[in-house]
């Protein structure tokens, strides 16, 4: 709790099919239901949709390493608004991908007055690899993921990165996302990316794919995967989120001591967030409508007792008022 306010943490996981989170900001409007009652962690998975973005003022935009680092007490956050974010592009990206990107940049300095210090290119291809794995999972690989720290070096007094790497288009591997039932294919390594880059320099940061296609799709295809087909960059929603990201700090802001509850997918809880939660006594919330391609439920762990299950978002965002 900060003061007389509840502080929750709403975590859905990247990258493992789940029914609401696992597509274009589809967790966006369960987790602001969360947000009208307590001050709300959340991964930038929850709410990133492409052009639109689910952050609000009452969320604090948290990436999955520093999130875990958070729940081990290793840092606090620091609440911070009118962050100064560097941007970083991989080698890789066609220059006509770039100019779009770059557009991106300027219409979201000049509508949202977001602080966009500037922007920089890699010195080297960035070679990252995607795709879904044996267990269903979304997976891959980053082959220099140096020269994107050394990129994101570059900006000395940047109080958040975004990071854009270059992806071929995943349609081919997986055309069930479209039709919201898949997984999505990238963000398993979107996670690496970020994860690296949030160990290595101790700030917030984010990651958002280029393709090389950047036509819009007049498909019509699920709601929960409609962001995702009516812009050609995701940036504006990483650049949203980290204007509201907290700084990361040991000494002060608010700590895993001040968090009253997390709320999970059913069958996603083998993180360590709910170990560490479980652990230090904060209530952990098993949401059932919210499925995923994994099976890793409180009964598996052994934690029937220290978890509690609820039925959906919404029963559980009232039962807060």
């Amino acid at each position: 709790m900060i003061g007389n306010e509840k502080l929750g943490a709403f975590i859905v996981p990247t990258g493992i099919g789940a029914c609401t989170g696992g597509f274009a900001g589809d967790a966006s409007a369960a987790a602001r239901e969360f947000s009208k009652y307590s001050k709300l962690i959340v991964n930038p998975n929850v709410v990133n949709a492409g052009c639109f973005s689910g952050i609000n003022q009452n969320m604090l935009y948290v990436e999955g390493y520093s999130l875990n680092s958070f729940f081990k007490g290793e840092i606090n956050l620091k609440p911070s608004c009118g962050n100064k974010i560097g941007v970083v592009f991989d080698r890789a990206i066609p220059q006509d991908v770039l100019n779009v990107h770059i557009n991106v940049i300027n219409a979201v300095k000049t509508v949202y007055g977001v602080n966009i210090t500037g922007y920089e290119v890699t010195d080297e291809c960035v070679r990252v690899k995607f795709g879904i794995n044996e267990n269903g999972i979304s997976s891959g690989s980053v082959g220099n993921a140096e020269t994107l720290l050394r990129a994101s070096k570059r900006f000395k007094d940047a109080d958040a990165v975004a990071l854009v790497c270059f992806f071929d288009n995943p349609e081919e591997d997986n055309p069930n996302y479209s039709a919201g039932i898949g997984v999505d294919p990238v963000g398993g390594v979107e996670a690496v990316i970020s994860h690296y880059i949030s160990k290595e320099l101790k700030i917030p940061c984010a990651h958002s794919p280029a393709f090389a296609d950047c036509q819009i799709s007049t498909r019509i295809v699920n709601p929960k995967s409609a962001a995702e087909y009516i812009t050609p960059s995701f940036l504006p929603c990483v650049l949203l989120g980290l204007e509201h990201a907290p700084a990361l700090t040991t000494e002060e802001g608010i700590s895993i001591n001040n968090l009253d509850y997390l709320v999970m997918p059913y069958d996603a809880l083998g993180s360590t967030p709910v170990y560490e939660a479980v652990k230090r006594g904060i209530k952990v919330f098993a949401v059932r409508e919210n499925t995923s391609v994994l099976n890793v439920t409180a009964s598996a762990l052994g934690l029937s007792g220290k978890i509690t299950e609820a039925v959906s978002y919404k029963a559980l965002a009232t039962s807060f008022r």
